[in-house]
């Protein structure tokens, strides 16, 4: 009899224990949060760039409602503003979707150049040290979605009727337009589409020059005259040169020397 009251008395603590341990809360895991939020789930699965690839749903929702407290993580939680100026920008929603951040719609933002050059400094840089009209854009008037940019056509003519975006940017950077450089294979025909006289001087003139890019003379750099000595050396008597030390005073014009 004894040894059947202690085999109850061991089978009734077995089942309490079992209960006690199967009313424990189990941790959650992504799989539980895609029974509810399945969309959400896949947005962030196909949009999230490195809020899908680096981390998970549980490591920004650390609680969940009702007794859950944070629910919704603060930003700064892992993009402290410690490391980048960015960081330190108020109201992260009102660019960015946690789940889908780089998708931003810039467009109903009343001011966000200096959202942007907070973190794109370089840029800023460039638009401030080098001033033209572009500088006193808001950066949306180009760009009006993160990532996107307008092609130059949009609000400039072309040199040439062919000249494409990639064209431009053989010449212009957009955020310091004005400062012009450019490689030697740069066609001689965009020069010429605002140097008129110069093309048709060279059209018309029996010397080599005809047959030179502009760029060969004029290397890199916008308005950069070269030595006529870099090609031609010292080609007269060295009492003409003392007497005539600049030599468009004989010759005019270099692009069109005979006359």
């Amino acid at each position: 009899m004894k040894i059947l009251v202690q085999f109850f008395a061991c089978s009734l603590l077995l089942m309490l224990l079992a209960t006690a341990v199967y009313a424990l809360p189990k941790p959650l895991v992504i799989d539980d949060c895609q029974k509810c939020h399945d969309e959400i789930v896949a947005e962030v699965s196909a949009r999230g760039a490195k809020h899908s690839t680096e981390i998970g749903c549980l490591d920004c929702h650390v609680d969940h409602p009702p007794k859950g407290t944070e629910t919704i993580p603060a930003c700064s939680n892992c993009h402290d503003p410690a490391d980048q100026s960015h960081y330190s920008v108020a109201d992260c929603l009102s660019c960015h979707n946690p789940h889908h951040p780089l998708e931003i719609n810039l467009v109903e933002i009343l001011n966000v150049k200096p959202v942007c050059v907070s973190c794109h400094n370089g840029e800023g840089s460039q638009l401030t040290d080098y001033p033209s009209k572009h500088s006193e854009l808001d950066c949306k008037a180009c760009h009006q979605q993160h990532g996107q940019f307008s092609p130059c056509m949009e609000c400039h003519d072309p040199h040439t009727e062919e000249m494409t975006y990639q064209d431009c940017l053989l010449c212009h950077k957009p955020h310091m337009p004005t400062v012009v450089k450019y490689p030697e294979t740069v066609p001689t025909a965009f020069c010429a589409a605002c140097h008129s006289k110069e093309k048709e001087l060279l059209a018309t003139t029996s010397t080599m020059h005809k047959d030179l890019s502009c760029a060969f003379c004029h290397k890199m750099q916008h308005r950069v005259i070269p030595m006529c000595t870099t090609c031609h050396g010292i080609p007269h008597s060295g009492i003409l040169h003392e007497k005539f030390p600049d030599c468009l005073k004989c010759h005019i014009d270099a692009h069109g020397l005979e006359k």
